[in-house]
């Protein structure tokens, strides 16, 4: 029963709260609507109200009730609140004859979402780039400086219309003896939703032109054809490549280079919540290479991650780790031994930025110092972790809590005094209903209570009702809501909160509404949870 209803706290039915503020069936009809919105706004109206203080709440809550009578009683705006709520009524649709059937309003919404995203997109530009500092202890120690050479690289793109966008990238890199730098202009066009064409421009020690385009040959196919000429060497290259989707997380590809470094490439790659993965072989001019990748997430903020590269000219291992320290920010920490020596390799990764330090620490392989050097960093991160880290971010998550724990609590007690309020204005009529009922031995709601489903099991308990304790007393309400012929109705589906003079008095926690009652001058007692129906009295009663 409490996993039922924490789930349908969590995905309960949305696009209630109108009806909930009514106290209305999702199906009500017209007259319905309005009887609802004539008996709510009699109550409300502020010129019924005997205090300039009450007056203030009352406009407000007649504001809220001639808004909710607006939108459901308008079949148009009734049909986009009920598809999409007030985010739909807020988004621009055109209302009229031509959005009469939901598939409609549904088409008309998505064109306008995505118009909205295009200018969000059209409105920023998408910064990218990396730095890496290349570093040397063994040059540190023998006097020649730690930096061997650096590489900065950045690409900023900007959408200049709905089809295009254009990207300027740059990249410089100098080591001890030289520099040098490239310049690159890229041009994009869709042309049709399958297919796009790029022109791309370079000047720097690498000038060259070259143009590519792709296409998506079915629902799991793609090809891209780059043709480009270089002005350095006078080269031409082709590259054909075709990727196809093997699964729904896994994907291969097939590339081709003709040209100066002519030779085929065959690739795998597979990403899903919990692992990522690939491998490429490769068959060139002059040689043989293969590399294998394999990344898993370890818990919710770390991952661990392997490598490997082997071919003519290269072996290599890579092993490390990394942890996402904040929502757009992730650091790593890699070891690598291979024939260039054994590395460290620290990474910082923000957003579209990174920041790579690849430190060697020797060149040549001893199997003592490589099992040190791998071995005395893994250590010490553990009882970093262990020691400094843990401790620090238990604390931090601590902090955090309380603050949304204090915040919560502040919108609780605002909601709750609303909410006292909005019964205030009830009372008189909630006594007449219930004197009425009183004369004909008919419904009368003695106690009803609203809010945390444990905090209502244990109702007989001494329980002072506070904001912390997460339930609210709605007697009033109920009694309000009783009709002439001595019955009360609250709908399926609708959550309970939304009702006036009810609140959320327990956020993100599963609901009950408790009530007491006579009826033929009998005692009763009833619980439902939050999107149940209630119907009193019942059938025997």
């Amino acid at each position: 029963m409490m996993g039922d209803e924490a789930a349908a706290a969590r995905t309960g039915p949305q696009n209630r709260e109108l009806y909930a503020l009514l106290n209305l069936s999702p199906e009500a009809s017209d007259e319905e609507i309005r009887k609802a919105y004539r008996q709510w706004a009699q109550v409300y109206h502020p010129d019924k109200s005997p205090s300039p203080l009450m007056k203030e709440v009352a406009e407000e809550n007649f504001k809220r009730i001639c808004e909710a009578y607006e939108i459901l009683s308008d079949e148009t705006k009734r049909l986009i609140y009920d598809l999409y709520g007030m985010e739909g009524l807020a988004s621009g649709l055109e209302l009229g004859p031509r959005l009469s059937k939901a598939e409609e309003i549904k088409e008309e919404l998505q064109r306008i979402k995505r118009r909205e995203e295009e200018a969000k997109k059209m409105a920023h530009f998408m910064p990218t780039g990396s730095i890496v500092f290349n570093l040397s202890m063994p040059s540190f120690l023998e006097g020649d400086g730690i930096m061997r050479g650096m590489v900065m690289a950045s690409q900023v793109q900007s959408q200049l219309s709905k089809d295009d966008a254009v990207a300027i990238a740059g990249n410089l890199a100098a080591n001890q003896r030289s520099g040098g730098g490239i310049g690159t202009v890229i041009l994009r066009r869709q042309l049709s939703p399958v297919s796009s064409i790029e022109f791309v421009a370079s000047t720097g020690l690498q000038s060259l032109i070259g143009m590519q385009t792709t296409r998506q040959l079915s629902i799991h196919s793609t090809a891209t054809i780059n043709i480009s000429k270089s002005f350095s060497d006078g080269s031409i290259n082709l590259t054909n490549t075709w990727t196809r989707q093997l699964s729904e997380t896994s994907s291969g590809n097939i590339e081709l280079a003709l040209g100066m470094r002519s030779g085929i490439t065959v690739g795998w790659k597979k990403r899903d919540e919990n692992v990522s993965a690939g491998g490429d072989l490769k068959i060139e001019t002059g040689g043989l290479g293969a590399s294998a990748r394999y990344t898993r997430k370890l818990s919710s903020k770390s991952h661990g991650r392997i490598a490997a590269r082997i071919g003519s000219n290269a072996l290599e291992i890579e092993v490390g780790g990394g942890r996402k320290i904040s929502e757009f920010s992730t650091v790593r920490m890699m070891y690598t031994i291979g024939l260039k020596g054994v590395f460290w390799k620290l990474e910082l990764h923000r957003g579209g930025q990174k920041l790579i330090v690849p430190v060697l620490l020797s060149a040549y392989i001893s199997p003592v110092f490589a099992t040190g050097a791998f071995i005395v960093p893994t250590s010490l991160y553990f009882l970093l972790k262990k020691f400094v880290v843990k401790p620090y971010m238990q604390k931090r998550e601590k902090r955090k809590a309380l603050e949304n724990t204090e915040k919560t609590y502040g919108k609780v007690r605002e909601a709750r005094a609303s909410a006292e309020k909005a019964q205030q204005l009830l009372q008189n009529v909630a006594t007449r209903k219930k004197n009425r009922q009183a004369e004909t031995g008919g419904l009368i709601v003695t106690k009803a209570l609203y809010g945390d489903a444990k905090a209502i099991e244990k109702r007989h308990e001494h329980m002072e009702e506070e904001v912390d304790s997460g339930v609210i007393d709605v007697t009033v309400p109920m009694n309000f809501l009783v009709s002439d012929s001595g019955e009360l109705k609250l709908h399926e589906g609708v959550k309970k909160s939304g009702i006036m003079g009810f609140c959320d008095p327990c956020p993100d926690q599963p609901k009950q509404l408790y009530v007491a009652y006579t009826y033929n001058s009998r005692t009763f007692e009833a619980i439902v949870g939050d999107f149940e129906e209630l119907v009193i009295p019942q059938a025997g009663q």
